[in-house]
C-alpha cells in the first residue's frame, strides 16, 4: 500500500506551545516570522475595495512566494484597477536597504514600508511611478483558525494570519504624475512557511466579502496528492466585526457549475457554498462567478518576475508535474440565515475578492 503523507490543522495545545502563541492573538504574530533560510517565504498583503469600486492590492515580501533556495530577496508589489484599467508595479531591494521588525508589524524596503501604529496600519509604497499612502483602520479583532498553521507530515508547514479581517481604507495614490484619492473597506493578512506551497497544496478557493452589515472570510484549501488531497475549510463570518461563527468542522463544503478556462487549462467551480450550521446558528455562503478579471501561468512572465522564480525552480515545477495558475473571479455572494431550515434573511452583494490558486493538475479533487 503506499504510504502517503500526512497534512493537519494545528489544532492541539502542543502545537500553541511549539508556535509559542496563546489562543488569544498578539501584535508579535504580524511581525516578522522566517528568519531568512532558503526555502522559508514571508508576505504581508493588504487587498483595498473603494467607494467608487477601484481596488488596490500592496504585497511587501521578505522573501518570494516560490520558497526558492536562496535567502532573503525582499520585494514588494502593486496593482490598481479603475475605470477598467489595470496598472502593475513592483520593485526589490538589497537586504541591506531593508528591515523587519519580530515583535510587531513593520516592515521597511527603502522608503517604503507596511507598518501597525497600534491603531491603525500605514503603508507607503514609493517607486519611481507609483507614490500610494495608505491608512487601513480595523473594524474587527485579527483572527485565525486555531494556531493559523497547516501542517504536513509534523515539519513543513503554511501559515496565515488575518490582521485585519475588516476595517476602513482611506488612501491617495499617485500613478506616473495622476492622483487619485480613496475611500472604501479593506483587509490584511499575513502569510509565511518553510517549504514551497507548489510542494504542499493542490488549489485553494479563496473569498472576501461585505454584506450589509456581515463580514465574510472563506477558503477551501486542498493539500497536494502526497498529503491525500486533506481538505481544510476555513470560514468566519463577521456581524459588524463582531465574531459570529469561525469553527471549521461546523462547515459543509460544495462546490458546482464547473467551467474550462482556455488560458490555464484548469476547470474552475463558478458556484461555491459554504454551509455553516452548529445547532444553533445556520447560515449558507454562496458564491457565484460571472467573469474573469485577472489570469495568470507559471509560464507568464510577469507573474514569474513577480514571484521571483529562478529558470532552475520552473524546471523543477514543470518535472513535478505541476502546472501553478490563478484566476481572479468577480461575481457575487449571497448570505442566508436559517431558522429550524427556514430562511430568515437573505442578503446579496458583489465580493470583494474571489480567486482560484492552483499549483497542480487540473483534477477533480
Amino acid at each position: 500500500m503506499e504510504n502517503k503523507k500526512i497534512a493537519r490543522l494545528a489544532n492541539l495545545a502542543e502545537d500553541y506551545t511549539r508556535f509559542n502563541i496563546q489562543r488569544e492573538i498578539s501584535i508579535r504574530e504580524d511581525g516578522h516570522r522566517t528568519c531568512g533560510k532558503p526555502s522559508e517565504y514571508e508576505w504581508w498583503y493588504f487587498n483595498g475595495k473603494m467607494d467608487d469600486g477601484s481596488s488596490l492590492v500592496i504585497t511587501f515580501s521578505s522573501q518570494p512566494a516560490s520558497a526558492s533556495a536562496r535567502a532573503y530577496e525582499p520585494s514588494m508589489t502593486f496593482s490598481l484597477t479603475i475605470n477598467g484599467q489595470h496598472i502593475q508595479d513592483s520593485a526589490s531591494f538589497a537586504i541591506e536597504d531593508c528591515s523587519f521588525d519580530r515583535n510587531q508589524c513593520c516592515v521597511k524596503m527603502g522608503s517604503s514600508y507596511f507598518a501597525d501604529d497600534l491603531r491603525s496600519y500605514i503603508i507607503r509604497y514609493q517607486t519611481d511611478r507609483v507614490d500610494a499612502n495608505i491608512t487601513l483602520t480595523p473594524s474587527a479583532a485579527p483572527w485565525r483558525p486555531e494556531t493559523g498553521h497547516i501542517l504536513f507530515d509534523e515539519s513543513k508547514y503554511f501559515a496565515w494570519l488575518a490582521a485585519v479581517p475588516e476595517g476602513k481604507v482611506d488612501a491617495v495614490v499617485t500613478v506616473d504624475g495622476k492622483t487619485y484619492t480613496f475611500t472604501g473597506n479593506g483587509y490584511h493578512d499575513h502569510h509565511w512557511g518553510n517549504a514551497g506551497m507548489f510542494w504542499l497544496i493542490h488549489h485553494w478557493y479563496w473569498g472576501r466579502a461585505t454584506i450589509g452589515d456581515y463580514q465574510i472570510i472563506s477558503s477551501y484549501i486542498t493539500a497536494h496528492k502526497k498529503y491525500r488531497y486533506e481538505h481544510f475549510p476555513i470560514f468566519l463570518l463577521l456581524k459588524n466585526g463582531e465574531k459570529l461563527a469561525d469553527d471549521p468542522q461546523y462547515v459543509t463544503y460544495t462546490q458546482s457549475d464547473p467551467e474550462f478556462d482556455p488560458i490555464t487549462k484548469k476547470h474552475y467551480h463558478k458556484k461555491l457554498v459554504y454551509d455553516y450550521d452548529d445547532g444553533t446558528q445556520h447560515y449558507r455562503i454562496t458564491y457565484t462567478a460571472e467573469q474573469i478579471t485577472e489570469t495568470f501561468t507559471v509560464a507568464d512572465s510577469n507573474y514569474m518576475a513577480q514571484a521571483k522564480a529562478s529558470p532552475l525552480l520552473l524546471l523543477l515545477v514543470k518535472l513535478a508535474g505541476l502546472s501553478p495558475s490563478y484566476l481572479h473571479l468577480t461575481g457575487t455572494v449571497t448570505l442566508e440565515r436559517f431558522k429550524k431550515n427556514i430562511v430568515v434573511e437573505r442578503i446579496k452583494a458583489p465580493t470583494v475578492l474571489f480567486e482560484q490558486m492552483y499549483f497542480g493538475q487540473d483534477e477533480d479533487v
